[in-house]
């Protein structure tokens, strides 16, 4: 088994203004840096194996920030744990965004669907899991991975058969998801907000 620990990036300004960045690479700012250090000391005393983290440069300076005060490896990339892609609905505000589409996030021309996101990061976990199985059998590897609120999201739905996260629920930045893998299935063990 291994456990997988999903970390939600820091606050960008995108974040702050209620835009939708998708796979748009916004930087986190300072308030992001600072969660990302909350995130770190919340940690504290959690073993972690290894660290993995998006392509984005939003996850990666989380995964570096945390990797950097726990004293763990570099993160290493996994691009199955980028952003959901919102093609056209990317850089407008949210409230545009539903004004637009209502909401309907499978009928954005250019978007990936949620089935997409969630297949793509159950393949991107999976491949964690094997390569984590391979090294640590028998032993319970543990993970942690910088990813964004549309790839938890899509995991929580998927782990939980639709009933998380509850409607209008938001998952802030720097919020923290706690799963296990067990050879492909996925199931979430608690979420713990920061």
């Amino acid at each position: 088994m291994t456990l997988i620990t999903l970390v939600r990036h820091g606050q960008t300004d995108w974040n702050l203004e209620g835009r939708i960045q998708g796979s748009t690479d916004i930087p986190l700012n300072d308030t992001g840096r600072a969660q990302a250090e909350e995130v770190a000391v919340r940690l504290a005393g959690t073993r972690f194996d290894h660290v993995y983290t998006s392509p984005l440069s939003r996850a990666v300076e989380t995964a570096e920030i945390i990797a950097g005060a726990l004293a763990l490896p570099a993160p290493l990339t996994t691009a199955g744990m980028r952003e959901h892609e919102f093609g056209e609905a990317e850089g407008m505000l949210w409230e545009q965004y539903v004004d637009r589409f209502r909401g309907k996030r499978d009928q954005v021309p250019g978007a990936e669907t949620v089935q997409q996101l969630t297949d793509r990061a159950l393949a991107s976990l999976q491949r964690i899991d094997l390569a984590a199985r391979r090294r640590s059998a028998p032993r319970e590897e543990s993970v942690l991975v910088a990813t964004h609120g549309g790839v938890i999201r899509a995991l929580l739905e998927h782990a939980s058969g639709g009933t998380l996260p509850a409607p209008g629920e938001s998952l802030g930045n720097g919020s923290v998801h706690r799963f296990a893998m067990d050879g492909g299935g996925i199931r979430l063990l608690d979420t713990v907000v920061v």
